[in-house]
């Protein structure tokens, strides 16, 4: 049955050649803006760790984990492995039949679309153990997560009955949660993957004594620029397809993160005096993980309304780090996690059958059907990623371990790993 063949539409075939090209660009945006973050000592490392996930996912994706995702469904657990392997069947004329499609567009141009969020995804991670993993385990690490946790989870959310397989995963097509692109398999999916690690990895040396300020605010600022341009493609681009639909989608990104952005800065200015430039940019992002779920679900205004909840929320949750003592270095938890978490349950609340997907929150008298929906995805999300995880950081841990040369720390991560 899948994929179809046909004559692709140019107009949406062009939109999303620039929304691949938007996502692709949000992996070394996010290594600018966590590279901002850290010290300068491990500027390079960080970036390393972000731009070295786009070819270790693009390998896995090309070879098996394409087809782990998008192929038949086995059980709304996992693709099947035979379906789309090398890509077979899924680029030029195949055999005369056409071209083989997704929606109206390529599907090849649908296979490097959706690699895009399984790299950026892979990259986030890394900002919770800044200055303190080897790079040789944040490789190991980083492969072995891309398989066993992002293509399973990335099957449950994204693939939808009737998209690339019949069936579809279990939180899409049985438990009807909406996720449009990804606030579950992409946001939580590596923010709770991130408290493990950070976690079974321990602390910085010195932390939290010594505060380890961001090095550079200005790359921070324009890391979160370039991950606010890039998002247009991430949720917009989801769409697959040059419409209203999208259009719509794309207020509601700019909405979200602007909302999100003003909210930060008045919690800092209650808490703290002032707002910050740091404050500005990680209440941009947080608003736009929160709009990446919500994004097709909400009107305009609802869109307004998951970024406050996001920019507040979160300003309030990286606080916990310190109440708390676990070292989630660049605050990928209080952002990505809790933001995700935010704007997945928010659907729950303030979706309207208006928008394309249709459907009406508890304020839009809905009741509390979709919010326990939501909730349940997030917890099932949660739960496999840390449990994963943990194994998987366990193992590296005992056989090559996870923590850099107490030297390399000291010295600088850089100069000990990749001078």
């Amino acid at each position: 049955m899948f994929p179809a063949h046909g004559t692709p539409d140019g107009g949406d075939t062009a939109w999303m050649l620039v929304a691949f090209a938007l996502v692709l660009l949000m992996t070394p945006a996010l290594g600018l803006f966590y590279g901002g973050m850290v010290r300068s000592k491990s500027v390079l490392n960080m970036m390393m760790m972000c731009l070295t996930s786009i070819p270790i996912v693009w390998i896995v994706w090309v070879t098996f984990g394409y087809s782990l995702v998008f192929g038949d469904d086995h059980g709304g657990l996992i693709g099947d492995f035979t379906s789309f392997a090398g890509l077979e069947h899924l680029y030029g004329d195949d055999g005369g039949a056409g071209t083989p499609l997704v929606g109206t567009i390529p599907a090849i141009l649908f296979v490097a679309f959706q690699s895009g969020f399984a790299m950026v995804t892979v990259a986030l991670i890394a900002g919770a153990v800044a200055d303190r993993m080897r790079f040789a385990s944040w490789i190991l690490f980083a492969t072995a997560w891309s398989i066993f946790v992002y293509l399973p989870v990335a099957h449950w959310v994204f693939s939808a009955p009737g998209l690339t397989d019949e069936h579809g995963g279990w939180i899409v097509s049985h438990l009807k949660a909406i996720d449009f692109a990804g606030g579950t398999a992409v946001e939580i999916n590596s923010g709770a993957s991130a408290l493990v690690l950070a976690l079974l990895i321990g602390r910085r040396r010195g932390w939290p004594k010594d505060p380890m300020r961001p090095h550079n605010l200005p790359y921070v600022m324009l890391g979160a620029g370039l991950l606010w341009f890039g998002w247009f493609g991430f949720n917009a681009g989801s769409a697959l397809a040059a419409d209203g639909s999208a259009a719509l989608i794309a207020v509601n990104t700019l909405g979200a993160g602007a909302a999100s952005m003003v909210a930060w800065l008045v919690v800092e200015q209650i808490r703290h005096g002032h707002p910050t430039s740091f404050g500005a940019a990680s209440g941009v992002v947080a608003g736009l993980v929160a709009i990446t779920p919500s994004c097709s679900a909400v009107t305009p205004l609802g869109a307004l309304a998951v970024g406050i909840a996001a920019g507040a929320i979160s300003c309030l949750a990286i606080e916990l780090k310190f109440r708390w003592r676990y070292d989630d270095s660049l605050d990928v938890v209080g952002v990505h996690f809790v933001s995700g978490v935010v704007g997945t349950l928010m659907i729950g609340l303030v979706a309207s059958s208006s928008a394309p997907a249709g459907v009406d929150g508890l304020f839009y008298g809905g009741g509390l059907d979709q919010l326990w929906r939501q909730a349940v995805a997030v917890v099932a999300v949660m739960a496999y990623a840390m449990a994963v995880t943990a194994i998987l950081a366990f193992a590296i841990d005992r056989t090559i371990g996870l923590r850099a040369d107490r030297q390399h720390e000291a010295d600088g991560i850089d100069d000990g790993q990749h001078a």
